[in-house]
């Protein structure tokens, strides 16, 4: 998730726990153990672009780091912050809930979040919720602004916390159903239409978790499509888009390929554009293709060679933004007759 959200989310479970022991500092600490596990963006500096793929949302997302953090970081604050509200075990909730649901939450988007690591690079993607969604960040974002901002008593503030959290869990719990009802459209279409498949994956698309974002795998084809709980009928146009894996045979022995490799999980797609070939992950989707065919995916990066034969990676840009494109999306999402 976006770091705004883990901030108010952070700062809202900080307020249920420990509000009434710490008062306003309480949202603090809550926000502070929120968003430790990002801490790994700092590591993006000192590795390359394929590195960082796998840095982000790794060892600092593990359930083994975030237990020694949990236990090391509550020791600390129980030790060195003299609040005799406030016993170890309370430190240890208040701080080990941030942490856990941090990695929890960011674990429902596509990115993919390494539980297991150092011990399996195997990355957890439930694909349920976008990474940025207005619906869950608002429902956290008004209590908080509101603990922050006004005075109130104890129980209010308490109030104002839970009802924030409970907004934030039903919407969660919304679009775990979602994702079930899609899959089970997704199915009896593969059916309807006789499409046999390898694997498939159904994620929502930008800002929503109303109009879902659907990719069929077979051998090295892949089905893209387009589905709404709003559509009447489950028949689902697909466009076919090729692996084209030939296009890396020259660069198949760098270790930044095998990178780029790993942290796509199989859902790639290339291309050749001038002296460079794109790389695309299409598990991110497209910019504009609930409304249009061919349209470029969102996550790229550029492969070329240097003059000492090296392989090069640059992350692609958005070459292309219609200005109706959020338009077009709220339209698809009233569905289709």
């Amino acid at each position: 998730m976006d770091s705004l959200t883990h901030t108010v989310l952070g700062a809202c479970m900080g307020e249920a726990i420990a509000g009434k022991q710490m008062g306003k500092k309480a949202m603090l600490v809550g926000a502070m153990a929120h968003n430790l596990p990002d801490i790994d963006v700092i590591l993006n500096f000192f590795t390359t672009q394929a590195s960082s793929l796998l840095t982000h949302r790794g060892i600092t997302h593990s359930i083994l780091f975030n237990l020694l953090a949990t236990f090391s970081l509550a020791w600390l604050f129980w030790r060195f912050i003299k609040n005799k509200s406030m016993s170890y075990g309370h430190w240890l909730f208040l701080i080990g809930s941030g942490l856990f649901t941090h990695i929890t939450i960011d674990a429902f988007t596509t990115y993919g979040t390494g539980w297991f690591e150092p011990f399996s690079h195997e990355r957890v993607s439930f694909n349920s919720i976008f990474i940025l969604d207005p619906f869950l960040l608002l429902s956290l974002l008004i209590p908080a602004f509101v603990l922050l901002v006004f005075r109130m008593k104890q129980e209010n503030r308490t109030r104002w916390a839970s009802l924030g959290l409970v907004l934030a869990g039903v919407y969660l719990c919304m679009c775990l159903t979602n994702k079930i009802i899609v899959n089970n459209v997704v199915k009896k279409d593969f059916v309807s239409q006789n499409i046999s498949w390898d694997e498939y994956m159904t994620t929502p698309t930008p800002l929503n978790n109303l109009l879902w974002y659907i990719v069929v795998r077979k051998e090295n084809e892949y089905r893209i499509g387009y589905y709404s709980v709003f559509d009447k009928k489950g028949n689902i146009f697909y466009e076919t888009v090729n692996r084209n894996d030939s296009l890396l045979t020259p660069y198949k022995d760098s270790d930044e390929i095998k990178k780029l490799l790993r942290f796509s999980k199989g859902y790639y797609s290339l291309h050749r554009e001038d002296t460079a070939v794109i790389f695309s992950d299409i598990r991110f989707g497209q910019l504009g293709g609930w409304a249009a065919t061919n349209t470029p995916f969102v996550f790229n990066f550029n492969i070329e060679k240097t003059v000492d034969n090296r392989v090069a990676l640059q992350q692609g840009r958005f070459k292309s933004f219609e200005p109706d494109v959020i338009g077009q999306l709220v339209n698809r999402i009233k569905g289709r007759p």
